[in-house]
């Protein structure tokens, strides 16, 4: 793996020392199977919540699971190297649960984002970053902008 993407255990460490030097740290999950603006825009306005911006992606398992068999279009390797180029994202992490859940309690973010179409009760790990002082928002919302959008579209 490159240097921005790791494991749970060294991205722990890592956030732990960006913690202690002062760092707002801002969590982010999802699939983002094929990349496409609304991400891009989702993903800058995540990273101007703090002063670092980590992605948990699913795995491909968990992809499967949650979106169907034909899904994801691109390996979970390939999503995190293309993650990991983007200038807004600091850090990528792969998880195999269908949920963020367990990483979120380990890495304890002070900022959980997701897009607009969740609303804050929803979404996970809301409950624990709450308790812990931090913030929990729903970013904007991009209509018209989705990877599964993207497939019909090519399969039409």
């Amino acid at each position: 793996m490159g240097r921005l993407i790791l494991n749970h255990a060294e991205l722990s460490e890592l956030i732990n020392e960006r913690r202690r030097s002062g760092a707002r740290v801002v969590f982010t999950n999802g699939c983002f199977d094929l990349l496409h603006v609304g991400h891009i825009r989702y993903l800058q306005e995540a990273r101007a919540q703090g002063d670092a911006l980590i992605v948990a992606l699913n795995s491909d398992a968990s992809v499967q699971r949650l979106k169907g068999p034909e899904r994801p279009v691109q390996t979970e390797l390939d999503r995190a190297e293309i993650m990991a180029a983007l200038a807004c994202v600091d850090y990528v992490t792969i998880f195999t649960e269908d949920t963020p859940l367990e990483i979120i309690q380990r890495l304890s973010p002070d900022v959980l984002v997701k897009g607009g179409d969740w609303p804050v009760e929803k979404i996970v790990g809301h409950e624990h970053v709450l308790a812990r002082g931090g913030q929990v928002k729903s970013l904007s919302f991009q209509p018209g902008r989705s990877t599964t959008g993207i497939i019909k579209k090519i399969l039409s």
